[in-house]
């Protein structure tokens, strides 16, 4: 019953993960820059580097940040937390607003809830095909938001970018 019950949470914690992506271009670019940055909780900088060692232990570029990222990872984890769900609501507007305001040519997202660690989170998308596609994909900047609601649950909204 115990392993019922547990096998139940898995199913329930991955069903919060949802990805969405706009490709608009698909070229090879590499990037080596690093990810540390001022504007990272110690917490995103553990997921980020999680995901940069995924990309480099399987021959991809690592990621490097871009603030202007992180002003829609921001905006849409707040948007989620108030919402009390996970959602890519808006997606479409994310990417226009990074077209524009960061040279991206395709966007992608990745979102999720209820993760406590930055490994479990960053392993629930790695087991889900459409937010490992997102992961290694043809992308080169990034960025993350990871929040606690008042109820103490977290959110996660990632959003990869290729200029």
């Amino acid at each position: 019953m115990k392993q019922l019950k547990s096998l139940a949470l898995v199913i329930l914690l991955f069903s919060f993960c949802i990805s969405c992506s706009s490709n608009e271009d698909m070229e090879n670019l590499d990037s080596d820059s690093g990810t540390e940055n001022t504007n990272v909780s110690s917490y995103e900088q553990e997921i980020l580097d999680l995901i940069n060692a995924h990309r480099t232990s399987n021959g991809l570029s690592r990621l490097a940040l871009l603030d202007a990222i992180k002003t829609q990872t921001n905006a849409h984890t707040d948007y989620m937390i108030n919402a009390g769900a996970i959602s890519h609501d808006n997606f479409n507007q994310r990417s226009a607003y990074l077209r524009e305001n960061a040279d991206a040519r395709s966007t992608a997202e990745n979102v999720a809830s209820g993760y406590s660690t930055a490994q479990a989170v960053v392993n629930g998308w790695l087991n889900s095909q459409g937010h490992r596609q997102n992961i290694e994909g043809n992308y080169t900047h990034f960025h993350l938001t990871a929040k606690q609601s008042s109820n103490n649950r977290w959110y996660y909204t990632n959003i990869f970018i290729r200029q």
